[in-house]
């Protein structure tokens, strides 16, 4: 008696490939990049805000979100990058608003703007402090806040 014998199939399963390691990011190289980021971005928004003679909460959201993702570009996943995010995007925000004011000074009075960007920067902080308004705070406010959560959700 022969008996009828099939061999098995050929085993179907192949192992799956080893990821790819992970990248851990240079964040030294993420804060210089990222600070880069806040300073252009801040100019833009400044420019912007003296060409139209207008705030924007938008644009201030904008300079976060830049920042933001060029610090997560270049640092990965680090902890830090959400935080050091928001306060690079403070001072682009505040970049912004000294170029906004130096160029409405600078178009009334004359004054080179250069000249009110170095020798007269403390007088040029005085006047915006002084002249600051509570829509500014909202907007510093969103530029963190678009900056963090850009960076926390980009990281994770």
């Amino acid at each position: 008696m022969s008996q009828n014998f099939t061999p098995p199939a050929p085993d179907s399963y192949s192992p799956v490939a080893a990821p790819a390691p992970t990248r851990s990011g240079n964040l030294g190289l993420a804060v210089l990049a990222a600070t880069g980021t806040a300073v252009a971005a801040g100019a833009a928004y400044g420019g912007i805000m003296n060409a139209i003679s207008f705030q924007i909460g938008y644009l201030a959201a904008g300079v976060g979100l830049a920042v933001a993702l060029v610090a997560v570009r270049i640092g990965g996943r680090n902890p830090l990058l959400p935080a050091l995010s928001a306060v690079l995007t403070l001072a682009g925000v505040y970049v912004g608003y000294l170029l906004d004011m130096a160029l409405a000074i600078s178009e009334h009075q004359g004054i080179p703007v250069s000249e009110l960007l170095t020798t007269e920067l403390v007088k040029l902080n005085q006047f915006y402090v002084d002249n600051m308004d509570p829509i500014s705070i909202l907007f510093y406010a969103i530029g963190a806040y678009a900056a963090f959560q850009t960076a926390r959700k980009a990281a994770g």
